[in-house]
C-alpha cells in the first residue's frame, strides 16, 4: 500500500488502530513489546501512546518496583473506557446485560414479564432493566458506545420486527426508534436465534467453528445460522424460519406437550415442557410418549437444515436443553435417518444467556468496527485518572 503526502492523517489513525490492536486483551505491556508487535519505531510508538493516553483510550501502570535503572513504563488498553448493553426480550422476562469493551460483565438485570404483555409494558420493563443493570454497574448511559436488542420474530434491517407470532401488539414494532431515544449511541436489533448462534461461537460450544446451525426450543421453536463464521440473516432477516412451513412439524411440536394428560390443571404455557420432560425422567409412559412425538417433529425440522445448509455443528438452546438426558436419545433416533451423514448435535450450554451474551456480543463488535474505521477519527473518551504512585514517592 502506497502512502501519499495527504494521506498522513490516515496513517497516523493506521498507526493509531495498530497500537489499539496490539495493547487490546493483553497485559500490561511496554513501549519496545509494542514497538515489535506494530512493526513501528519506539519512539513512533511511544507518541501513538501518548496520544491514545490523552484521548482515555489508555491508562499507564504504577513504575515497576524491585527494577535497577530506570523503570520501565507499561500501559494497558482501558476496557472500562466504554461499555455496551445487551437485552434479551422474552415472552415471560427482559434480561439485560451490561458489558466492558473486553466483554466482562459488569451489570446484570432481570425483569419478569407476562406472555399476555403489550407493546407499552414490554417496552417498560425493556426500560426497567436496562437501567437497573446500569445502575448495578455503576455507569451512566453516555458510557454506553452500543445497544443490541434480541426479539423474537422477523426483523428488518433498520431494527422494526416485521412479524412476532408469540408477542402481543409486537409485529411492526419499531425497536429501533423507540429503544433509541433513550439513547445516544447506535442501537442494533436482532432476531434472538441469530444471536443465540453467535453466542455459542463466542463463548459456548461452538467456538472456533464456522458453520453453526443453533435451534432455540422452547415455548416455540426457531433458529439461527453462521455460515463462514459470519451471521447468515438473509435478504429479509427471515433465514432459518423454517417453523413457518407447515409441511415441518415445528408449530405443532409443542403442542405434544400440552397434550400430556397428567398435566397440574392451570400449568402456565412457560412450565409445560419442563412438567412433562420431569414426568418423563421419572418414567411416566404417557409423558415419555409426548417426548417421543415432539422429538420426532423437532428432527424434522432439524434435517431440512442440516440438509440446506451442512453445518459442522447443531447447538440445541432454550428451555429445552435443560433436558437433555431425556430429549437427546430419541431426537438423536429421528434426526439420524433423515439425514444423509448423522450432523454433529449438542447441547448449549449458555442455558437462558444465550441470547443476550449474543446481543452483548453483537454490539461489541460494532463498536469494534467504528474504532478500527480508518476512516473515522478517534473519539476521546473519559480519561483515566492520575497515574498511582508508589508509596514514600
Amino acid at each position: 500500500m502506497s502512502i501519499r503526502g495527504s494521506d498522513g492523517p490516515r496513517l497516523r489513525r493506521m498507526n493509531l488502530v495498530a497500537t489499539l490492536r496490539a495493547l487490546r486483551g493483553s497485559p500490561p505491556t511496554g513501549l519496545t513489546e509494542l514497538a515489535a508487535r506494530t512493526g513501528l519505531s519506539r519512539p513512533t510508538v511511544e507518541g501513538l501512546v501518548d496520544d491514545l493516553l490523552e484521548l482515555g483510550w489508555l491508562s499507564e501502570m504504577p513504575p515497576e518496583s524491585g527494577r535497577m535503572g530506570r523503570p520501565r513504563r507499561l500501559f494497558r488498553f482501558r476496557a472500562e473506557s466504554g461499555h455496551v448493553l445487551g437485552l434479551d426480550v422474552g415472552s415471560t422476562s427482559v434480561r439485560a446485560v451490561v458489558s466492558d469493551l473486553e466483554g466482562r460483565h459488569t451489570g446484570r438485570a432481570l425483569r419478569r414479564t407476562a406472555p399476555s404483555f403489550g407493546r407499552a409494558k414490554r417496552l417498560a420493563a425493556m426500560r426497567a432493566a436496562a437501567a437497573d443493570a446500569l445502575a448495578e454497574a455503576d455507569i451512566s448511559p453516555a458510557s454506553v458506545m452500543a445497544v443490541c436488542v434480541g426479539t423474537t420474530g422477523v426483523v428488518s434491517a433498520s431494527g422494526t420486527v416485521k412479524l412476532s407470532v408469540s408477542l402481543p401488539e409486537w409485529t411492526g414494532v419499531d425497536l429501533a426508534s423507540e429503544i433509541g431515544r433513550e439513547w445516544d449511541a447506535p442501537v442494533l436489533v436482532e432476531n434472538d436465534c441469530n444471536l443465540a448462534a453467535l453466542a455459542e461461537r463466542w463463548a459456548g460450544v461452538a467456538q472456533q467453528v464456522d458453520d453453526v446451525v443453533f435451534v432455540l426450543s422452547g415455548m416455540r421453536t426457531g433458529c439461527g445460522m453462521l455460515i463462514g463464521g459470519r451471521l447468515h440473516r438473509g435478504s429479509r432477516g427471515a433465514a432459518g424460519e423454517i417453523g413457518a412451513l407447515p409441511l415441518v412439524g415445528w408449530h405443532r411440536a409443542p403442542s405434544h406437550l400440552a397434550a400430556y394428560p397428567a398435566l397440574p390443571e392451570g400449568s402456565a404455557p412457560e412450565n409445560v415442557a419442563e412438567l412433562v420432560f420431569s414426568a418423563a425422567r421419572s418414567g411416566d409412559p404417557a409423558a415419555r410418549w409426548a417426548v417421543e412425538q415432539f422429538a420426532h417433529d423437532l428432527a424434522e425440522g432439524i434435517a431440512a437444515l442440516v440438509l440446506s445448509v451442512d453445518p459442522d455443528l447443531v447447538v440445541l438452546g432454550g428451555g429445552v436443553s435443560r433436558s437433555a438426558d431425556v430429549l437427546m436419545e430419541p431426537l438423536r433416533r429421528h434426526l439420524d435417518p433423515l439425514c444423509l451423514e448423522p450432523p454433529r448435535l449438542t447441547i448449549s450450554g449458555l442455558g437462558d444467556q444465550a441470547v443476550v451474551t449474543g446481543a452483548v456480543r453483537h454490539a461489541l463488535d460494532h463498536v469494534d468496527t467504528r474504532l478500527y474505521d480508518l476512516d473515522t477519527p478517534l473519539q476521546a473518551t473519559e480519561p483515566a485518572g492520575p497515574t498511582p504512585r508508589p508509596a514514600g514517592a
